[in-house]
């Protein structure tokens, strides 16, 4: 399983300055971090993780980048992504797939097969020296990273996402999610 001290090593060895924040209360999504640290959406990340695929193209796994509390369109990840549907990938998918805590995703450390792209805004949004947070896999625990280097150990595409606000609740439908004709 990905966790805070996988992270930590794999940092280390890229000789990035960061930390990891031991956090007052648990966390069961990246989109608690902003009131869990006191600190604007905008210094939050969140990853969000998307099944893809049609007819004659095999499912593919995609990650999104956004401002914790916020969510891509689907339809722009549709026309990014080539794929004809997009839904939100099931809690077992990206625990599998990603060895992370579904909810929990960090940006960094992704299977190489996983697609990752990164709202224009999150990219441009704030300076690059800004610190940002991010979830580590494990409920008690952040990251804090430069945007600079977060993004230059990150094979994220910046895309404009259409993003939007707040998250959906938990009890969003799950099935496939097509753009409107």
């Amino acid at each position: 399983m990905m966790d805070a001290l996988t992270l930590h090593r794999l940092l280390l060895d890229s000789g990035v300055q960061h930390e990891i924040v031991h956090l007052r209360n648990s966390i069961s999504s990246a989109d608690h971090l902003p009131t869990v640290l006191e600190l604007p959406s905008k210094r939050c990340l969140a990853v969000r993780m998307y099944e893809a695929g049609g007819p004659g193209r095999d499912r593919a796994l995609v990650a999104v980048i956004v401002w914790a509390g916020r969510v891509p369109a689907i339809g722009e990840l549709q026309r990014i992504t080539g794929h004809e549907y997009v839904r939100r990938a099931a809690a077992c998918t990206v625990n599998e797939a990603t060895g992370y805590a579904a909810g929990l995703v960090a940006p960094l450390a992704l299977p190489e097969e996983v697609d990752v792209y990164a709202d224009e805004n999150v990219v441009s949004g704030i300076g690059h020296d800004a610190v940002v947070y991010t979830a580590t896999g494990e409920p008690r625990t952040a990251l804090g990273i430069r945007l600079l280097d977060l993004f230059s150990l990150c094979p994220a595409k910046p895309a404009a996402l259409g993003v939007t606000g707040p998250v959906p609740a938990q009890g969003m439908p799950r099935g496939e999610i097509h753009a409107a004709p």
